[in-house]
């Protein structure tokens, strides 16, 4: 491989900032295309935007994604005051329809997809969240050998990496003091944005045994 050419979606989030750093600091990755509705407000020599108002149909920008050796799907909310439907078509339509499109264009490309602790993969789960996390797990590693889903539990926001919910940000204002403490206490509980991003490049470059990735899993890839 000449170089990597790497695909983010949710690049403006905290998990997809962290990411997105990771793969413009690394110099195996030779160019990164961002899938966005508004522009990132940053500019880099690898870094391309593609913007599209509905990340569930990616035709208008179809002709932007092919070429390309992995897929960092960062993109992802919160469930809270969302009803299934709605969180559905965030966290399992839009991935879907990006692992489909992006595997039809470029055969063999790596699929990583941020899910979290606690996703369920048996349907039975009372949270809603974990259910469909499951399903998109199920559907999308039914896709190809290619595919990992990354299930951190708690992640620390590095060099500037911000959530873009209040209450997240409050909550991780308030627990920044412990996580030095926490990291050592419940290693494999704490990752940073950082490892997330180091761990998916390894996955793209040179594949894992494992593909559904909890924290441990992710910090020993991300090292």
């Amino acid at each position: 491989m000449s170089g990597l050419r790497v695909v983010v979606f949710g690049a403006s989030g905290m998990v997809g900032q962290g990411v997105l750093r990771e793969c413009l600091l690394d110099d195996r990755v030779t160019s990164v295309l961002a899938v966005v509705r508004s522009p990132l407000g940053r500019s880099h020599p690898k870094l391309r935007e593609a913007a599209t108002a509905d990340f569930a149909d990616l035709s208008p920008v179809q002709d932007r994604l092919g070429g390309l050796d992995a897929c960092f799907y960062c993109l992802g909310v919160s469930s809270i005051g969302m009803d299934e439907g709605q969180y559905t078509r965030i966290s399992y339509d839009y991935p879907m329809a990006a692992a489909r499109l992006l595997l039809e264009l470029n055969p063999g490309l790596t699929f990583a997809y941020v899910t979290g602790e606690g996703t369920d993969r048996t349907g039975r789960s009372r949270a809603m969240w974990a259910r469909v996390k499951g399903r998109a797990e199920n559907d999308l590693l039914a896709l190809g050998p290619d595919t990992y889903m990354f299930r951190p539990a708690f992640i620390q926001p590095l060099y500037g990496a911000r959530s873009r919910t209040g209450w997240y940000r409050a909550g991780y204002a308030v627990t920044a003091p412990l996580l030095p403490l926490l990291r050592r206490v419940l290693p494999d509980r704490v990752t940073t944005t950082e490892t997330v991003g180091r761990a998916m490049l390894a996955v793209a470059l040179h594949g894992d045994a494992e593909h559904v990735l909890p924290t441990r899993e992710i910090n020993r890839l991300g090292a």
